[in-house]
């Protein structure tokens, strides 16, 4: 009877052990002033990782992933306060994980652009073109509002019916996890700038190849020439204007933080 007893106690301590260790941190980031001193995570080498960059100063630690699904997720264990990342791909993870919210205010608004090798001036100028063309008649708003808004979110998909690759191939460096913009779907990546990027490729007759890469790493695969552009949702930003040279922006994005409801 005595180890039967013993052996409940025991079960009932290891339990509530297990308890005390699950348990997560109420929040405390209400808005962005309350980010000194705090645990932010971000996603290597994006925007967010620049702007959180600045807390620093204040006291703020600073967690770096190569993914933004597993800084949300460290959100999720409480391993930190908060996360900075673009609003689309936030309400994508907002929306599969009901215990996290956006903070209602806009942290940080950007420009998106395809950044591309320094000394490949005249592939930029043709991209500019491009995308001035796909602005004026519509496709790249068509493209964007077939990922983003209730109303329209699937129903207008990009199709390419080029068959023309006579100028060569068109190499994507991207990183595949950045819903709506980047993301496997089925075992291929698409999102806004795969579909952008295709209709970019299309016009100048060229074959879009993709490459799916950590976010850090694209910007010496356009360097070194192992891809022509870097498509991944990327802010143009004075330290990255020292490796690379960017085309003109094709859309506007938010920076937003996302925290814990509770």
């Amino acid at each position: 009877m005595k180890k039967i007893i013993a052996t409940v106690l025991t079960t009932i301590l290891a339990l509530s052990a297990l308890a005390g260790c699950t348990q997560v941190t109420p929040n405390t980031v209400f808005s962005a002033d309350d980010l000194p001193g705090k645990v932010i995570g971000v996603q290597l080498g994006t925007t967010g990782d620049i702007y959180a960059s600045d807390y620093e100063a204040e006291g703020s630690v600073i967690e770096r992933y190569n993914k933004g699904a597993d800084a949300v997720q460290a959100l999720k264990q409480g391993k930190v306060d908060c996360v900075i990342i673009d609003n689309e791909p936030a309400k994508a993870f907002v929306a599969k994980n009901k215990d996290l919210m956006i903070l209602p205010d806009p942290f940080e608004l950007e420009d998106y652009a395809m950044c591309i090798a320094k000394t490949n001036s005249e592939l930029k100028n043709k991209i500019n073109a491009a995308i001035a063309q796909l602005k004026i008649d519509g496709t790249l708003a068509a493209i964007i509002s077939n990922y983003i808004g209730d109303d329209t979110k699937g129903k207008s998909p990009y199709v390419s019916g080029n068959s023309d690759y006579s100028n060569g191939k068109l190499i994507m460096a991207t990183n595949a996890h950045f819903e709506p913009y980047e993301y496997m779907e089925g075992g291929v990546v698409v999102g806004i700038d795969v579909d952008l990027a295709q209709a970019v490729a299309d016009i100048l007759k060229m074959e879009l190849v993709i490459e799916d890469m950590d976010f850090d790493a694209i910007i010496a695969a356009v360097q070194s020439g192992k891809a022509d552009i870097g498509v991944a949702g990327m802010t143009v930003t004075e330290d990255r204007l020292i490796n690379v040279d960017f085309t003109d922006s094709y859309t506007t994005a938010t920076q937003v933080i996302i925290v814990r409801k509770k």
